[in-house]
């Protein structure tokens, strides 16, 4: 399915070779920069035996290291959310590219543990940018291709992880010298500022002559109902428990990086800004609850709980088995180096190019919630399959599995970015910064169950996890008829979504 034509519906088609056809085009460009932020968020891993040896570090600060790379992702994809509805995708993506692009340089030349921790904590931004071409993309595509289209801009993209693993190494051997390292990673800095360029000059928010929807407030995102205000205040309150169990990662109950003293600073903290964030939510929405809500403008914040849900075992699982399959086929099979573990792990990573496109195409041609429960339940099964393997499994079995386990990961992830556009049109980027935060939130979890328990039953904890995100899916609604959002001019459209 990752081929150039990707989905036929009723006399529709989606060419990826027709660049004449602008939302083509605009699609390459923006699977393209989404591609670079993976690239360059993970430009680090492939490299960190160079890294190591340059600064002289320890295992336990590489363990740090790992961890703030993720630690700033779940806050900067609620806020590059909000910022994305209000100010468009063109200009958001620009600077996120250009700023990141900075940070990764800063990174790259970094001679001291501090500074490389500091830049490696800040280059956890980049990870927001998945968010904007999410409002981009459903800009673009009319409903019946939206999910194919956004699974490849998600799907090749993410790729970029892998992309970095299989040429950042060898770009450092062609520098040469004890800095190859630092050039290799430096140069994905500089494509990634000279793009920033590029997007900005060719990209458009929306098709000429659609209008592009903005929120009627800032600052906290906008519900329909009472009951939907408690809803998002009580769906905040897992993200900051996972900001508070990255704060105890890094203190000496995990890799040591600060004094318990800090920790607790950095949890009064967080307690802090929650209180803040719900006064905040509260205030914005409680003025328009009471005025009353027009019905035109109501939407189901039901269905955003569902997807933060889905999304929470669908990417957090792939995050979270990514960081950890390479070292499980190393210690589980016998005889394997380092280099063929991380190989046949890798097929976990690179099934994105086909997973992705895959579930947004079932979601756009077979239906949204029944290619959810489908997809949700194989990856609750594959998972279940995973826990059973042993040293005794025949290893091309394994791999096969484990391979097969991703593409209900990786199409799951697919078809609940295939509904995500479909729900609020002036809200996609703060509902899509939601759910893109919960898969963070979920890889979080994941890998601290991990540090408790084994392989299989990880393995098997994600798996139950997956059941509880099925039974929620069976009360997701198939997005019908049309969607209803009003300009700055007070113009009312009326947008079909099914």
């Amino acid at each position: 399915m990752a081929g150039p034509a990707l989905a036929q519906h009723g006399g529709s088609r989606l060419n990826l070779l027709n660049l004449a056809d602008q939302k083509i085009k605009m699609l390459h460009l923006t699977w393209f920069a989404f591609f670079l932020t993976f690239v360059m968020w993970f430009a680090h891993a492939p490299l960190l035996i160079h890294i190591k040896q340059a600064l002289a570090l320890s295992d336990t600060q590489i363990k740090a290291l790992l961890i703030l790379n993720v630690a700033i992702t779940i806050p900067a994809r609620i806020v590059v959310g909000m910022l994305v509805d209000r100010y468009g995708p063109r200009i958001m993506y620009s600077l996120l590219l250009f700023i990141s692009a900075l940070l990764c340089i800063g990174f790259a030349f970094a001679d001291t543990y501090s500074a490389l921790a500091l830049f490696r904590f800040l280059l956890g931004f980049v990870g927001a940018g998945f968010v904007v071409g999410i409002r981009l993309v459903g800009e673009w595509f009319p409903h019946h291709q939206v999910g194919t289209a956004e699974g490849i801009y998600g799907g090749w993209g993410n790729f970029g992880s892998a992309a970095a693993a299989m040429t950042l190494p060898a770009l450092a051997l062609a520098f040469g010298g004890e800095d190859g390292w630092r050039y290799a990673i430096a140069s994905v800095g500089v494509i990634s500022a000279v793009y920033a360029l590029v997007f900005y000059k060719f990209a458009r928010n929306t098709p000429k002559g659609s209008v592009y929807f903005k929120p009627k407030k800032t600052g906290a995102m906008l519900v329909t109902s009472w009951g939907a205000l408690y809803g998002l205040i009580a769906m905040n309150i897992p993200m900051y428990l996972a900001l508070a169990m990255l704060a105890w990662r890094l203190s000496p109950a995990g890799v040591n990086l600060y004094s318990v003293d800090m920790m607790y600073a950095l949890w009064a903290g967080l307690i802090v800004l929650f209180v803040v964030q719900t006064q905040q939510t509260w205030r914005i929405n409680v003025e328009h609850l009471r005025a009353g809500v027009p019905e035109t403008d109501k939407y189901s914040f039901k269905q955003v709980g569902i997807l933060n849900i889905a999304y929470f075992a669908t990417f957090g699982s792939e995050l979270a088995v990514v960081s950890m399959l390479p070292l499980y086929f190393l210690e589980t099979f016998q005889g394997l180096s380092a280099v063929q573990a991380g190989l046949l792990a890798s097929g976990f990573a690179f099934m994105n190019l086909v997973s992705r496109p895959m579930g947004g195409w079932f979601s756009d041609k077979f239906g949204r919630r029944k290619s959810m429960l489908i997809l949700i339940g194989g990856l609750a099964a594959g998972y279940f399959l995973m826990g059973m393997m042993d040293s005794h499994w025949w290893i091309p079995l394994a791999v096969l599995a484990t391979m097969a386990c991703s593409f209900f990961v990786q199409a799951g992830e697919g078809a609940v970015f295939a509904i995500v556009p479909l729900i609020k049109r002036s809200m996609t980027g703060q509902i899509a910064g939601m759910a893109g935060a919960y898969g963070n939130v979920g890889a979080v979890v994941y890998l601290t169950v991990l540090s408790y328990v084994s392989y299989s039953m990880f393995f098997y904890v994600i798996s139950a996890s997956a059941l509880i995100g099925l039974v929620a899916v069976m009360f997701l609604q198939d997005p019908k008829g049309h969607i209803v959002e009003v300009g700055e001019d007070g113009t009312v459209h009326r947008i079909n979504v099914g």
